[in-house]
This record gives structure tokens, sequence and C-alpha cells, in this order.
């Protein structure tokens, strides 16, 4: 940044206190966890009134602990709940991987 501002100034000082105040925070897994990786998805299909749009969502886990989650609006409209859960499982495929 050759001329910071600010803002910029103010983005990093709450970086900072974020950092600070997470560092305790972590995945907690014991001797006897499981380490096997577990993807669930799902999808609310055309549930957006405005723009017909699907939500999916998925989750990863790591034995019992999760390490992954997402759910966001799906960027193109799912002709049928088949296609939409088709979206939902690739993303959450790609994620896994």
């Amino acid at each position: 940044m050759h001329a910071p501002t600010e803002g910029h100034w103010a983005a990093v000082k709450r970086i900072l206190r974020y950092l600070k105040d997470t560092s305790s925070f972590g995945l907690h897994l014991t001797r006897d966890s499981s380490l096997s990786l577990h993807g669930f998805t799902n999808v609310d299909w055309a549930d957006n009134i405005d723009d017909q749009k699907s939500t999916g969502e998925y989750i990863v886990f790591l034995g019992t602990t999760p390490i992954s989650w997402k759910s966001n609006k799906q960027r193109t409209i799912a002709r049928s709940s088949t296609e939409a859960e088709y979206k939902a499982l690739a993303d959450g495929t790609v994620e896994v991987l």
C-alpha cells in the first residue's frame, strides 16, 4: 500500500484485536477420536422469493469435530431440486478435496 489511510489503520487494528482474542481457539481432538472425514450437504430449493435462487449448505467433520462449513445462495437458478442438490454436493465435494 503506497498511501494507507486512517481506514486502513483501523482495519489492521481490528484484525489484530481479533487475532489476540481468538488465539486460544482451535480444534479439540482427543486421542480416541476418529480421523475419518465426513461431509454433509443440504439445499433449500428456490427458497428466495425475490430471485428464485436456492441456498446450499455443507459441513465437513474430522471425526466428530466440524472443521469447515458454509451456507450461501447459489449463483444460478436451478430448474429442479435435483439440480440444486447436485450444485450443493459439488461445492461440498470441492471443500472435502
